[in-house]
C-alpha cells in the first residue's frame, strides 16, 4: 500500500509540532524517519495513526484521502503501529493479547480462542517469528514481546506499519533479527516506515531516508549517505560522530564496589552481588539492555538506594560510604548525572542559575554568612553558561525552557564544575542530538584524561564502544564479564542476553 502524506501541520499551541510535512512510502519500501528526539517524527505518526487530528494537510492511502477520528479508523485502513513502549498486558498469553479489541467470536458469541492462537501461528510461520501463542507475555524476552506487537498489527491486516524506536530495548542480536524481518515483511508488500535517530541502523535497512529537524522535513537521502552527512542533516551543521581519545596513565582505584545486593522499588532483587573497581584515568562502561539493574546501581552508587544489609560494600578514595547520604556521598567526591534529568537532575521551575547550585547551596562557593551570595552566583552561572556552552537568552531563564540538550548541559556542568574525584554519568546522553552528544563526550573524556574514575552506565552500544577502557555487561541484576572495548559487538551483544564471556 502507497501512503502519502501532504502539507501535514499540527499544533500545540503556538508549538509548531509539524510544519507542512510531506511525506511519500511506497508499497513494500522500508522509508526511515529520521531526526533527534524531539525533531517531530512521533507526533507526524500519532497523526497518521489516529491519535492526533493534523492542523493542516491530508492522507493518502493509494492514492485515496483519508479522514481518521481514532486509531480504529486508522486500524481499519490498513495502518498498524509499534510503539516505542509496548502496549501488551503481561499476565495475558500472546494469543490474548493479538486478539485484544479484536475478538474472533464463535457459537453464541463467545470468544474463538482456538481461532485467535491460529492467526497467531500463521503469522509466525509465514515471517518465520517463532513466537509461541499460550506464552505469556511476561515471560518473554524484550525480543520476543515487540515480535507479538508487529504479530498484532499484522493480525488486523495491516499493510503500512509504523516502528517507533524499535530497537530502543533491544540487544545487537535481537535488533539484526527485527532488521531481517522487516525485509520479509517489505518483500511482503507491507510499507514500513522506521523510525529511529540510529545512523547505523537507517543504513543497513532503509531504502530511503527522510530527516526531519525542528519540525520540519529539511531533505531525503539515500542509505548510500555517509553518517557524517545524516548528522548533519538532523543537526544543521558538522559533526565529528568520532570520540577522540588517548591511552591513559592509570592512578590507584576510586571505587572499590564489593559483592553489593540492592532492591528495586518492589522489592525484588535488582542488583545481585556486584563487584567492580574503577581506577584513575579510566572510564568503565556499565553496559546491557535497559532494566537489567543499572538503574538501581547508579542510585546506590550515589547513596540514593540502600544497599542490602550486611550485602558489600561501596568505597570511594579508600572511605567507605556504603550507608552514607547523598550528600556525604558527594561530599566525598562523587559528581552524579542522573538518567532522567527532568525527574532528578533539575528543577524545571528555577532558573538556570538556581539550578546550577542546587548540590552546593550550603557551602561558602555560593553562600555568605546565612544568605546567597548573588553576585557570585551570576558570575559563577555566567562562566557555566559560557564554558559548556548552554544556549539560553540568560541565566535567570527557567531550566525547564530550555531544549534537552542543553538542559542537559546545565546538569552536566554543575556536576563538573566541582572538585571531584569520580563521575558517575548515568544514560548522559539521552534524549539529545547529535550536536550535544558530541560536547558531552568531550567532557566525559576530558574528566577521565585529568585522572578522574568514570562509571559510564549506558544502554547504547555505539556509546560504550566508542567512550569506555573497559565494558562490565549487566544481565538481570549481575555481571555477566568485564571486557574491552576491542570486544566484537557479538559478542557483547550474547553477553547482554545473559552468556557469559
Amino acid at each position: 500500500m502507497k501512503l502519502e502524506l501532504r502539507g501535514i501541520t499540527k499544533r500545540f499551541g503556538t508549538l509548531v509540532a509539524n510544519d507542512s510535512i510531506n511525506l511519500t512510502v511506497e508499497a513494500g519500501e522500508i522509508h526511515a524517519l529520521l531526526g533527534e528526539n524531539g525533531a517531530g517524527k512521533s507526533t507526524l505518526m500519532n497523526v497518521l495513526y489516529g491519535l492526533y487530528t493534523a492542523d493542516e494537510g491530508q492522507i493518502l492511502l493509494d492514492d485515496k484521502p483519508q479522514d481518521f477520528d481514532g486509531p480504529g479508523d486508522a486500524m481499519a485502513a490498513g495502518i498498524g503501529m509499534v510503539h516505542q513502549h509496548f502496549m501488551l498486558i503481561p499476565v495475558f498469553t500472546v494469543a490474548e493479547n493479538v486478539a485484544l479489541g479484536n475478538e474472533p467470536t464463535g457459537l453464541l458469541g463467545s470468544m474463538d480462542m482456538a481461532a485467535a492462537r491460529n492467526k497467531v501461528l500463521e503469522i509466525s510461520e509465514r515471517f518465520g517469528f517463532n513466537v509461541d501463542p499460550d506464552a505469556l507475555i511476561e515471560d518473554l524476552p524484550v525480543g520476543i514481546q515487540q515480535r507479538v506487537e508487529i504479530i498484532k498489527a499484522l493480525s488486523r491486516e495491516a499493510r503500512v506499519l509504523v516502528l517507533d524506536e524499535p530497537t530502543a530495548v533491544l540487544t545487537p542480536q535481537e535488533t539484526d533479527e527485527l532488521m531481517e524481518i522487516m525485509r520479509q515483511l517489505a518483500k511482503s508488500g507491507t510499507s514500513i516506515v522506521f523510525i529511529t535517530h540510529k545512523l547505523r541502523e537507517v543504513k543497513a535497512v532503509a531504502d530511503k531516508i527522510t530527516v526531519i529537524r525542528l519540525g520540519k522535513v529539511v531533505g531525503t537521502a539515500s542509505p548510500d549517505a555517509s553518517t557524517n552527512e545524516l548528522a548533519s542533516m538532523m543537526v544543521g551543521r558538522e559533526v565529528e560522530l568520532t570520540v577522540q581519545k588517548e591511552l591513559s596513565e592509570l592512578g590507584p582505584a576510586l571505587v572499590e564496589v564489593k559483592n553489593i545486593s540492592v532492591l528495586d522499588d518492589r522489592l525484588h532483587r535488582a542488583v545481585d552481588d556486584v563487584s567492580f573497581d574503577v581506577f584513575g584515568g579510566e572510564i568503565l562502561a556499565i553496559a546491557g539492555v535497559q532494566g537489567n539493574g543499572q538503574t538501581e546501581l547508579a542510585e546506590a552508587l550515589v547513596g540514593v538506594r540502600s544497599v542490602i544489609k550486611g550485602a558489600g560494600s561501596i568505597a570511594v578514595k579508600g572511605k567507605d560510604v556504603t550507608s552514607a547520604s547523598v550528600r556525604k556521598v558527594l561530599e566525598a567526591g562523587v559528581a552524579f548525572i542522573p538518567e532522567d534529568r527532568k525527574k532528578d537532575g533539575l528543577v524545571p521551575e528555577f532558573t538556570i542559575s538556581e539550578n546550577f547550585m542546587l548540590n552546593q547551596s550550603f557551602t561558602s562557593r555560593f553562600t555568605k554568612g546565612l544568605n546567597i551570595n548573588f553576585p557570585l552566583r551570576k558570575e559563577i552561572a555566567t562562566d557555566l553558561v559560557d564554558r559548556f556552552d548552554v544556549r539560553t537568552p540568560s541565566i535567570d531563564t527557567p531550566a525547564g525552557k530550555l531544549s534537552g540538550g542543553n538542559q542537559q548541559k546545565v546538569v552536566v556542568a554543575r556536576e563538573l564544575a566541582r572538585d571531584v574525584e569520580v563521575l558517575i554519568a548515568s544514560q548522559p546522553t539521552r534524549g539529545v542530538d547529535v550536536g550535544s552528544i558530541e560536547f558531552i563526550h568531550e567532557q566525559i573524556v576530558s574528566e577521565r584524561d585529568r585522572g578522574k574514575a568514570v562509571i559510564l552506565i549506558s544502554t547504547e552500544l555505539d556509546e560504550v564502544l566508542a567512550l569506555a577502557d573497559r565494558i562490565a555487561v549487566m544481565y538481570r541484576g549481575k555481571i555477566v564479564g568485564i571486557v574491552g572495548p576491542e570486544t566484537p559487538r557479538e559478542t557483547l551483544g550474547k553477553m547482554m542476553a545473559g552468556v557469559s564471556a
